[in-house]
């Protein structure tokens, strides 16, 4: 038995030790320092293959970054940054999501075997209660038993079927698992559908150039005249109405009669004092009379020409 005991002392001091340098190294990562980047290195870059927020130079991942930095300014902890994420782009957006499926039972398999095993190591390996009665000359020491008696066979028999027990559980539930889920890395999420909410994120707080900066992104992977029309509005807001302009034209030059295209042309137009623009209005007018911003228009048109207007 004192080999036994021996092994189990191994192995105890083993997964201490294995604990330790955990714990050292975690303490030890600059990146438990960082709040932000702690986070973005648990955020999967959309438009990389297989590097963190934390890692990659893409513009998406950077503007996530800025997301981030931004919430942890605001007080939110890393658990609620990353749910604000997962809402919005799924549990993908993770570089370890969570275990789902038939995957759970690798997690809950080996903890099971380790409390069975520790539970019969406690009942094999500790002393027995003393046996009463005298004890003949050259027997066992109270408390155990000798090698050749029926406890010690029994001891014996018991812990190989329960170690073989638990190899072929652990192997079935393996193979079980890679059959009806296999443990695929999972794909990123879309990049285009991430640039146009962080697009969106960025609009609600007034960033138009970064908001311009996502749209851009979002056109290279999806040539998209809807897309192309919030870029036009954000660059209309963010000032740059030179550029709002050409975006709003490349529209219309496919869809003459778009009005969202029209009337971006046409505020654009306005603000650089442009004599195209009431003309551009007007005709927005003429082709969407109920668009919601219809009635702004209208009132701008009965104010007349900015001062200065050429």
């Amino acid at each position: 038995m004192r080999w036994r005991r021996a092994l189990v002392a191994l192995v105890l001091a083993t997964l201490a030790a294995a604990a330790g340098a955990a714990l050292a190294r975690s303490a030890g990562d600059p990146g438990r320092q960082d709040p932000v980047r702690d986070v973005s290195a648990g955020l999967r870059c959309p438009a990389c293959q297989g590097e963190s927020v934390a890692d990659s130079r893409s513009p998406i991942a950077a503007a996530m970054r800025q997301v981030v930095a931004d919430q942890v300014a605001q007080g939110r902890d890393g658990a609620e940054i990353r749910r604000w994420f997962v809402q919005r782009y799924g549990a993908d957006v993770l570089t370890d999501p969570p275990a789902r499926g038939v995957r759970l039972l690798l997690w809950g398999v080996p903890v099971l075997a380790l409390l069975a095993g520790g539970y019969a190591a406690l009942r094999t390996l500790r002393p027995g209660a003393a046996r009463t009665g005298s004890v003949p000359t050259g027997s066992a020491p109270t408390g155990s038993a000798a090698p050749g008696t029926p406890d010690a066979r029994s001891a014996r028999r018991a812990w190989r079927v329960a170690s073989v027990g638990v190899v072929a559980l652990v192997a079935s539930v393996a193979i079980v698992a890679d059959r009806l889920d296999p443990p695929a890395r999972p794909a990123p999420a879309d990049p285009v559908a991430v640039a146009l909410q962080l697009a969106h994120d960025l609009e609600t707080q007034d960033r138009y150039d970064a908001a311009a900066q996502m749209y851009q992104e979002a056109l290279r992977d999806r040539p998209d005249d809807a897309v192309r029309l919030r870029l036009a509005f954000a660059l209309l807001r963010a000032g740059d109405g030179a550029a709002a302009q050409r975006t709003a034209r490349d529209v219309l030059a496919r869809e003459p009669d778009s009005p969202d295209g029209l009337l971006v042309l046409g505020l654009a137009q306005r603000n650089s004092r442009s004599v195209e623009a009431d003309d551009t209005l007007r005709r927005f007018l003429s082709v969407a009379p109920a668009h919601p911003a219809a009635a702004e228009v209208r009132r701008l048109l009965a104010t007349g020409p900015e001062p200065g207007r050429r």
